[in-house]
């Protein structure tokens, strides 16, 4: 598979996993030996659900841990990454779906993008960060009462979230999440955090790290969201012991 941006770079420190995966470690090995496909749900609003043209994350997540394993060695071993995103929702409407589309797939690992439209849509819904942060609190308590991982991935920097105030509430939403993941004992994949450095330490123009046919300004490009996802399937491997 192609990378587009190579230019980008993947610091370790924006992309080491501090927590084990101990329930999608059990599922690989179990698909190994037969039982039934890895299941991983990714969890979201539009930036996880896709948009326009770009082909969205879990699509291309998929496909990188799908590469990081001999398929002759272990020739009944899959991994399905389950596309769970809906444009224009934040974690209150998602903690709605969460029994029908998590729950009932009964996956190993969920990975849940959220944040981007309490900021994105503050001024109009409108949305308060911190009853945001609470419903993102009882969403992690709601997971991590399951068989499964979890994993937060936070808002994406790109040119509309930091518009105006949108640079403060931004920062601010980014911060609540990292607190509720520590409260709750599980990671964020910090992409906030590796867009900004590809933008201020890599000089790489939000024209090519956006998809140009987006007039919010608010998705990633398609070579910048097969970057993040080859980033994303790196730190899930690397807290996975070797298969066997």
């Amino acid at each position: 598979m192609a990378d587009t941006l190579p230019d980008a770079e993947i610091p370790t420190e924006f992309t080491t996993l501090e927590y084990p995966l101990p329930h999608l470690a059990e599922a690989l090995q179990r698909s190994i030996k037969g039982d039934g496909p890895v299941k991983i749900v990714a969890m979201g609003s539009s930036s996880t659900a896709g948009k326009a043209d770009v082909v969205p994350y879990p699509h291309r997540l998929e496909q990188y841990l799908r590469a990081n394993y001999d398929r002759d060695r272990f020739p009944k071993l899959r991994i399905d990454v389950l596309n769970r995103g809906r444009g224009g929702e934040e974690a209150s409407e998602e903690l709605e779906r969460f029994d029908n589309d998590i729950f009932a797939e009964k996956p190993s690992l969920v990975i849940w993008q959220v944040g981007t439209n309490a900021v994105f849509h503050k001024e109009d819904k409108p949305y308060d960060l911190d009853v945001v942060a609470a419903d993102i609190s009882d969403g992690l308590d709601r997971l991590r009462g399951k068989s499964m991982d979890v994993l937060l991935i936070d808002p994406q920097y790109v040119t509309q979230m930091l518009f105006d105030k949108n640079a403060d509430h931004s920062e601010h939403m980014v911060a609540l999440i990292a607190g509720a993941a520590k409260k709750a004992g599980v990671d964020v994949f910090r992409r906030w955090a590796l867009m900004r450095h590809w933008h201020v330490h890599n000089n790489i123009s939000f024209e090519r790290m956006l998809d140009q046919s987006d007039g919010d300004k608010l998705h990633q490009s398609d070579c910048s969201t097969l970057r993040f996802s080859r980033a994303l399937s790196d730190a899930i491997w690397k807290k996975l012991p070797p298969l066997a």
